[in-house]
């Protein structure tokens, strides 16, 4: 009899302790920074600035009068697909901590379990590094666009674009960001060069391979219709690649402000040297000339910015200038191929350039941060070739395919009457300006 009442007091008291003990362990979990998380929720806005409106603009300013509202809607439509695809499962497939090498689980499905929640090894909320992550799944397909723009039907557009970002972007982003099996090889890429450029870039080269040329490419002239909007939309992906690549390091310390610093000193010399080069070739610098420069040095800075220094990040620049203005002359001056706003030369080439030689730079003896343990410049330097290799190969072989399936339900291009009349008025019934 007395047993049964010591069992009975035990049992009521450890029901009174529970709450407490409960109490204790919560307390014990680890909180979220608070000026970490403000500075990821500031860069998530700012990352999203770069497609809307940077993006838009930069890409709008480009094509001829008739198209640019066109632009602007696919880069809206496709901004928000690749938001619903993110938040419905693709960060749960990407980020998860189950799953595998290749692909997680489902168990965040919809953002379940990321509130209150925080990642292992950071110290923002999950919620906040989710809507980060949300803006990069984002911009990557948006890029695309400017290897279709003037001549590909919308509908295609969308539904190539929502199966391009969970079936390219998303695997990709698991591999190399989610503790996938290239990043147990030791791959590097800081904010992208691999999973934003490498990817969206190669898969532009194909896309614009399999659409074909413009009416009138490369015989007939397509200036831009307004480089003031080209240049305005440039300055706006400048600024927003602040949060690109100083997002990137999850907090707000002098990881992110060497990025930030890196990605400005990349931009500025590769603005520059490509002015100089059009001075040379040409005979003037051009506006539309500056803008792309700038864009091709960040790109090729924004998988090192966190790992190399200022000086590399400036030799970087001028690399970058050097080598994408002779990857535009190429592709479409040789090869003729309408990759219409040099998607692949730009992105594509800078993010590769980016990718492979910060295994270079990111030598101490460089002014980079160093090698992980037993790990050195040739061994790193393999490492990030073989990722590259594998990214492109796989972006080009799978948005050959999703393109052809979407082919077989969407046509891929509007009729030739549609696209001499602009695709503003023969796909959106509306137009951005009076051309009357």
């Amino acid at each position: 009899m007395i047993q049964k009442i010591m069992k009975s007091a035990l049992c009521i008291s450890a029901l009174i302790a529970a709450p407490a003990m409960a109490q204790d362990a919560v307390g014990t979990l680890p909180e979220a920074n608070s000026g970490d998380s403000a500075w990821l929720l500031t860069a998530s806005a700012l990352v999203l600035m770069m497609t809307l409106p940077g993006l838009a603009l930069f890409y709008g300013g480009l094509v001829r009068a008739k198209n640019f509202l066109s632009v602007l809607v696919q880069c809206g439509a496709v901004a928000a697909l690749a938001s619903v695809i993110w938040i419905i499962m693709g960060y749960s497939l990407a980020f998860s901590a189950n799953g595998n090498g290749f692909l997680g689980s489902s168990e965040n499905f919809m953002f379940n379990g990321l509130l209150g929640s925080i990642r292992e090894g950071q110290t923002t909320g999950a919620l906040a590094f989710a809507l980060f992550q949300m803006t990069f799944a984002i911009i990557t397909p948006a890029l695309i666009i400017g290897a279709w723009v003037e001549r590909a039907r919308f509908g295609w557009v969308v539904a190539f674009s929502g199966l391009w970002s969970l079936l390219v972007y998303v695997p990709v982003t698991r591999w190399v960001w989610g503790n996938g099996f290239l990043a147990e090889q030791g791959v590097i890429d800081f904010a992208g060069g691999i999973v934003v450029h490498t990817t969206a870039g190669v898969s532009a080269l194909i896309v614009a391979l399999m659409l074909g040329k413009r009416v009138g490419f490369p015989k007939t002239l397509m200036l831009p219709h307004s480089p003031a909007l080209t240049v305005a939309g440039a300055g706006l992906l400048w600024v927003g690649w602040f949060g690109f690549n100083g997002g990137s390091a999850l907090a707000a310390n002098d990881a992110a402000a060497s990025a930030i610093i890196n990605t400005h000193i990349g931009a500025s010399a590769a603005a520059l040297v490509w002015l100089l080069i059009e001075r040379i070739r040409v005979g003037k610098a051009t506006a539309v000339g500056f803008a792309t420069g700038a864009v091709a040095g960040l790109a090729t800075i924004t998988p090192a910015a966190g790992v190399i220094g200022p000086g590399g990040a400036m030799i970087l620049g001028i690399l970058a200038a050097i080598i994408c203005f002779w990857f535009v002359g190429i592709v479409k001056g040789k090869l003729k191929i309408d990759d219409s706003l040099d998607v692949f030369a730009v992105h594509g080439v800078g993010g590769i350039l980016g990718s492979v030689l910060l295994a270079v730079f990111a030598s101490k003896a460089l002014g980079g941060a160093g090698y992980a343990e037993g790990t050195d410049m040739a061994s790193q330097l393999w490492v990030q070739l073989k990722a590259v290799t594998l990214v492109a190969v796989y972006s080009a072989a799978a948005t050959l395919i999703i393109g052809y399936v979407v082919s077989k339900l969407i046509p891929m291009r509007v009729g030739e009457d549609q696209e001499r009349d602009g695709l503003d008025l023969s796909s959106h019934g509306e137009r951005a300006w009076d051309l009357d």
